[in-house]
């Protein structure tokens, strides 16, 4: 099976290992590509390694996505969350999306500290 959604994680962020654990828990298809950039050599990155822990990451029928974006996909790839993935299509539900990604971007610090302890 080709697997049309591939996303590219933190595997040593404490947090990011929390959902992206839940996200293949309900990826039961096996439809995403889950990818651990954390790595010294991680593979198949298609942007600089930093660049992808920073911000999160997905590739949705070879598009680059980042962001509420990368989220979209991934949840459309996912059958139960298919319909919030739907939702991220739209404009206004994507700039409100993006909008609360980059609030927690500024956060996530110390959120992570709080989810490795």
């Amino acid at each position: 099976m080709t697997k049309s959604v591939t996303v590219w994680f933190d595997g040593g962020c404490p947090l990011c290992i929390r959902e992206i654990s839940l996200m293949k828990r309900l990826d039961r298809k096996g439809a995403i590509d889950f990818v651990d950039v954390s790595g010294a050599a991680p593979r198949a990155c298609p942007i600089d390694r930093a660049a992808l822990l920073k911000r999160f990451h997905a590739s949705e029928n070879g598009e680059l996505l980042s962001g509420a974006e990368a989220f979209g996909a991934m949840w459309r790839a996912i059958p139960l969350l298919r319909p919030l993935g739907l939702l991220a299509r739209n404009r206004s539900v994507l700039w409100l999306l993006n909008f609360f990604y980059d609030q927690f971007l500024k956060v996530r610090p110390q959120i992570q500290r709080w989810a490795g302890k």
